[in-house]
């Protein structure tokens, strides 16, 4: 693995001021009460079978959610007759997934990127990531661009010309591929926690709690790799769900094509605005190696599992419903959802690029029209090394600390409104993603707090508000 580590050397004096003496760690930091083991428990067990419920419920009740309990709770079904009836594993669907999770390992590992050569504006090829909590700064070949378009390239030529498979062949094997994908999202999991104990990357990033099944859930290696280049993390962040995100949509497309003869604008907004998310994703994704999920989260079920079940299922309902469900909007409809997701996307996307505008530059930019303004902090590394950061409080880093959350949860509604107001099932997204990032500003904040100390009691004076200016 290359990597380098990184210290702050002490000033000529030797000295170093008062404030530096004691400085705050950061990494991992939650304890494992009861209240918490029960819910990794409940987790690690049930989560398989909430995303069975959300397509099930689509493939043997129109996509309602509450017929099934209905049925169940009269006597009219039962648990086993629902599964008799759903469709189960097959070979055939194992093969399918199995060529294209390896399909996009080709592409992460073998595939140098290129497309930063020609792209105007875009970074990619070897880039450095985040600062570790031992001191470490890893390197990574960002290249999720470039494997999105190669796949995507290979989806729409297959389609329109060398015809080796249906376009509908994702719907028609979805919930076997389910399967699959809870086969790998488990496999991938113990790999990471087995070798977290015998054969580690990085032994001073992983962090062990002493409750075996936390340890699981929440992942013990910091940045699990093989090799020097096949980084856990980066791989089951951004390859084969995200990439398939969009193609998981066109396959929907295609179906309700086949199905009813004609697309419905409903289905268009969704493929069009989620196809806007995946994309900026991988256009930015060398920013994204000093986000959350790369700074902050070691590698275990959470992410392994989320990456390969959870997100493609269920980020993907939408899309799910309109072939069951068909929705022609109204213009005037049609309209506020597109412009809905559009501003979420502009406040979501320049939320961001302020922030990493204000890193590119140590500051020496300008953000509406103004020098910015920020908090000057300090912080320690595992390693003993001091280490210096900002923390931005002007443009929408001065409106609320996670104002890119707030434009992410309104492209969020935007997807689940392009369905209408005929069922419940598309809105899980939007309460999910609602659940998820007040999580991941409690989790981001606590972790900042315990980095920072009394610096971010200055930031948060500074900036009170998370979400919602006034009111969160």
């Amino acid at each position: 693995m290359e990597s380098t580590r990184r210290r702050t050397q002490h000033s000529s004096n030797g000295k170093t001021s008062e404030h530096m003496e004691q400085p705050a760690q950061w990494g991992r930091a939650w304890e494992v009460d009861w209240f918490s083991l029960i819910g990794v428990i409940s987790l690690l067990c049930f989560a398989p079978f909430i995303v069975f419920y959300f397509v099930m419920a689509c493939d043997q009740y129109q996509c309602s959610i509450s017929q099934p309990l209905f049925e169940l709770y009269s006597g009219e079904t039962t648990l086993l007759s629902i599964w008799a009836r759903s469709p189960s594993f097959t070979w055939s669907a194992a093969k399918i997934y199995a060529i294209w999770v390896g399909f996009q390992v080709f592409l992460y590992m073998c595939i140098p990127d290129v497309t930063n050569k020609f792209i105007p504006g875009y970074v990619g090829g070897v880039q450095d990531g985040a600062r570790t909590p031992a001191g470490l700064i890893n390197k990574y070949e960002i290249n999720g661009l470039q494997c999105w378009l190669i796949t995507h390239a290979l989806w729409f030529a297959n389609a329109h010309y060398f015809h080796w498979f249906s376009p509908t062949i994702i719907f028609d094997n979805w919930i076997p591929l389910m399967w699959c994908t809870n086969i790998l999202g488990y496999a991938v999991s113990t790999f990471a926690f087995i070798k977290a104990y015998f054969f580690p990357t990085n032994s001073e990033d992983c962090k062990f709690t002493g409750n075996i099944f936390y340890n699981y859930m929440m992942g013990i290696e910091f940045n699990p790799r093989i090799g020097k280049w096949f980084d856990f993390k980066l791989f089951f962040n951004g390859r084969p769900g995200i990439v398939a995100w969009t193609l998981i949509n066109l396959s929907y497309m295609a179906k309700q094509q086949e199905l009813y003869g004609h697309i419905t604008n409903s289905m268009i907004l969704v493929n069009v605005l989620q196809a806007i998310y995946v994309l900026d994703f991988f256009w930015n994704e060398a920013w994204y190696l000093k986000t959350i999920d790369i700074c902050h989260d070691h590698f275990g079920w959470y992410l392994g599992w989320g990456d390969c079940v959870w997100l493609p299922y269920l980020y993907t309902l939408q899309g799910l419903y309109l072939v069951y469900h068909p929705v022609q909007l109204s213009d005037a409809h049609a309209l506020a959802v597109l412009l809905l997701g559009l501003v979420g996307y502009y406040i979501f996307r320049s939320t961001n690029h302020q922030k990493d505008l204000f890193r590119r530059t140590e500051g020496s930019c300008s953000i509406w029209g103004h020098k910015p303004t920020y908090i000057e902090c300090s912080y320690q590394s595992a390693d003993g090394g001091i280490h210096h950061s900002k923390l931005l409080t002007s443009g929408f880093w001065g409106v609320a600390r996670h104002f890119n959350y707030t434009g992410d949860l309104m492209g969020s509604l935007a997807y689940c409104a392009a369905c209408g107001f005929g069922h419940i099932l598309p809105y899980f997204y939007i309460v999910y993603m609602t659940i998820l990032l007040v999580h991941r500003c409690v989790r981001d904040e606590h972790r900042c707090s315990s980095k920072y100390g009394k610096d971010w009691k200055r930031y948060t004076d500074a900036v009170p508000y998370r979400l919602i200016p006034g009111m969160f």
